[in-house]
């Protein structure tokens, strides 16, 4: 009886998840082909769909059936697949009920257009005209955040739709330690008198060009284009319309190498756990991805751990010189390497070099607290954000649209989201430190242009996992300890504090 009862679940949701896709191949469509005069009516459809959505997400029946599953054997083995699906549809459930339809649907509707008036916003560098809307988006999430309920903060409410059971206070106290070791680190680098030199990276990179050799590394560390595509957009993302079905998006800029690039191989990274996690269990919680924050870990890694290490580009740097010969023909792998490794204190947090990335998140972490908690007002955003960026980073952007409106994420009502970027991280750290002790020598395999046992080793231990763990649980699994800021140091220092001379 339980059994049946819990294929009929399982069929409510999957039948949920088609639906789900739908809307996601919508914004897909929004944000990269979609003719500009279409988005009012857009946002009308993928509101229609978050109603349907919601609506078959808080149908009572469901909330039957997991309270009769509850009390069965299906859930007796915790990290089971069944029991996965029991324990974190509930949670889905319960949170979704306490959000009114009504909310649900402005929140999208001003999710779409939101994110139309950022665009135009950002193209004219103007605050000013896209302040009500963020206005409107800000007090729409603080609506959530009272409807979910909190214990601390209303903050948490917001954190935990994308990073299920963390905390605000957890993640203050992870990040005040590694902006501790950061801030010094930097500070010792920008007062170095030696240093690679960037002019490399500036040059004549023609797009398709790069389109070319962005899909040859991507394939080659395991984007499988079969099921996959890329295309071009405002902001970079990744996102999946079935189980078959993932796509990444990328910008490229003709006179610099690295934007799109680095980029394409981030998305990829996306891209790669996506395509790794159980089709069978496609739009159920095992076939689902842990947390955003994990998901981060595998783009991290791959871009930066993988993507700006020497090894990769012992392999890959004489392709690019083959394909930019007219840039790159007189430069040397070592002048390369640490090209795309230099720090330099910067305004834009997706160009951001590996040790000042995390700065630009806990920026935006800290301005979105105050803003949920009204210690911020939308108006004087823009003097804050310039205020924290001379303050952390010693820079500040001229206009806003390098500035306050770089981001696609609050236009999107996606206040919450920031912090994961920081825990990818920490993650990614601590994933291929453990990575690199179980597979060996993995250097010399990567420089070898062999990607597989990396891939097959997370996607062993990460991929296949789904949502089976939590985040928490998930490093102490993989890694045989908790969360540390320590392992992303290390690496940090192994690579930065040789190539500027400061051991």
């Amino acid at each position: 009886m339980s059994q049946t009862l819990y294929r009929t679940l399982c069929e409510h949701v999957a039948e949920t998840a088609r639906l789900v896709t739908v809307r996601e191949l919508l914004e897909w469509d929004e944000r990269t082909i979609m003719p500009t005069a279409a988005g009012p009516y857009r946002a009308e459809q993928i509101t229609l769909l978050s109603r349907m959505i919601h609506s078959r997400r808080t149908d009572p029946v469901l909330g039957d059936w997991l309270q009769q599953l509850a009390e069965t054997e299906v859930i007796a083995e915790p990290h089971s697949p069944q029991a996965t699906t029991v324990h974190r549809l509930q949670r889905d459930f319960d949170r979704q009920t306490k959000l009114p339809a009504s909310l649900v649907e402005e929140l999208s509707r001003q999710s779409i257009l939101g994110q139309q008036a950022w665009v135009l916003a950002r193209k004219n560098d103007d605050f000013q005209t896209f302040q009500p809307v963020l206005e409107q988006i800000v007090d729409l999430k603080r609506q959530e955040a009272a409807a979910v309920g909190f214990d601390d903060c209303a903050y948490d409410a917001l954190l935990d739709e994308y990073e299920p059971d963390e905390t605000t206070a957890n993640l203050t106290r992870v990040f005040a330690a590694l902006r501790a070791e950061l801030v010094p680190l930097i500070a010792a680098i920008r007062s170095s008198q030696r240093g690679p030199q960037t002019d490399c990276l500036h040059g004549d990179f023609p797009i398709d060009a790069q389109e070319k050799f962005g899909r040859q590394a991507a394939t080659q560390i395991g984007f499988d284009f079969a099921r996959g595509r890329l295309d071009v957009t405002h902001h970079p993302f990744c996102t999946t319309m079935g189980p078959r079905d993932c796509r990444i998006t990328t910008r490229y800029d003709p006179r610099f190498f690295s934007t799109a690039f680095f980029g394409i191989l981030h998305e990829a990274g996306h891209g790669i756990y996506e395509q790794g996690l159980p089709a069978d269990h496609f739009g159920l919680p095992p076939g689902m991805y842990c947390s955003l924050g994990i998901h981060e870990s595998q783009s991290r890694l791959w871009e930066n751990l993988v993507g700006r290490s020497f090894a990769f580009w012992q392999y890959f740097f004489s392709r690019a010189r083959d394909v930019f010969r007219a840039s790159l023909g007189d430069v040397k792998l070592e002048e390369f390497v640490g090209a795309v490794n230099a720090v330099c204190p910067s305004l834009i947090r997706v160009e951001a070099d590996e040790a000042t990335y995390n700065l630009h998140i806990i920026i935006r972490f800290e301005l979105e607290q105050a803003l949920i908690s009204e210690q911020l007002a939308v108006a004087d955003l823009p003097t804050a954000w310039n205020e924290k960026y001379r303050e952390y980073l010693g820079v500040e952007s001229p206009n806003h649209a390098d500035g306050v409106l770089q981001d696609i994420h609050w236009s999107s009502a996606a206040i919450g989201y920031f912090p994961t970027y920081a825990l990818g991280n920490l993650y990614a750290g601590q994933f291929f430190e453990a990575a690199q002790q179980s597979l060996g020598d993995l250097q010399a395999t990567l420089a070898a242009g062999d990607f597989t046992p990396l891939r097959d080793w997370l996607g062993e231990r990460i991929y296949r996992r789904g949502q089976c763990y939590s985040a928490a649980e998930l490093a102490e699994q993989v890694t045989g300890k908790p969360l540390s800021h320590e392992p992303l140091m290390a690496h940090l220092r192994n690579k930065l504090e040789p190539l500027y001379g400061l051991v």
